[in-house]
């Protein structure tokens, strides 16, 4: 069993903000970490809910916002329906998920989590005019 710390980043390399969860298994697939992942960040919001959610992807009826969301009512969050959309995100290119300097191109891929366990989210935001 291995501590894996959850990062998120610019696309510059800058870390935002970032948690570890311990007790992940040693060879994990790139889906079941972004699950792991959301589970994690939602479970922390289900248990002081608020107008304001720091997470991989938009909850529904939430607003876009600097280093958030904010919703209309501070309310729990379903984490099964925020993995689904944290995957739909990443089919669409929404964000970029890095396994060391390791970028990850399909999400059944596995991961060796022993060699480097710090796992990025890099979210890409579309241009616009472009």
């Amino acid at each position: 069993m291995t501590t894996v710390t959850f990062r998120d980043e610019t696309a510059t390399g800058r870390a935002l903000e970032e948690f570890s969860l311990p007790g992940l298994p040693e060879r994990i697939s790139a889906r079941e970490l972004v699950r792991l992942r959301v589970r994690e960040e939602v479970a922390r919001h289900n248990a002081a809910p608020s107008h304001h959610f720091r997470g991989l992807v938009k909850p529904t009826d939430a607003e876009t916002e600097l280093n958030g969301y904010r919703m209309r009512t501070a309310r729990r969050l379903d984490w099964e329906r925020q993995a689904d959309a944290a995957e739909a995100a990443f089919a669409r290119n929404g964000f970029l998920l890095l396994v060391g300097d390791r970028q990850i191109e399909d999400l059944d891929e596995e991961v060796v989590l022993t060699t480097d366990p710090v796992v990025s989210f890099v979210k890409l935001v579309p241009l616009v005019g472009g």
